[in-house]
């Protein structure tokens, strides 16, 4: 069985999500990653970062577009908690 070349792997290497990010920490990769429009990247069980290969290319492009800067994932309405 032969080993898979970069381009054919399926996510980023560490090596190369150091190359990008200048980190070799995976948090500091993560939100580096995540400043950059890599939304899609997240942090797996055993600690390292997964970013999907096309993602990473698809961003690079310009065909992923960031989320509006008014937008903010955290808001959402608890109104209804609060007591009368």
């Amino acid at each position: 069985m032969e080993a898979l070349t970069n381009s054919e792997q399926v996510t980023l290497s560490p090596k190369e999500l150091e190359q990008i990010t200048g980190y070799a920490t995976p948090l500091k990769q993560l939100n580096v990653l995540h400043k950059r429009g890599f939304v899609r990247a997240y942090r797996a069980r055993t600690g390292q970062i997964v970013l999907e290969r096309q993602h990473y290319f698809a961003v690079c492009r310009g065909e992923f577009a960031q989320l509006p800067q008014s937008f903010n994932r955290s808001s959402v309405n608890l109104d209804f908690l609060k007591r009368v």
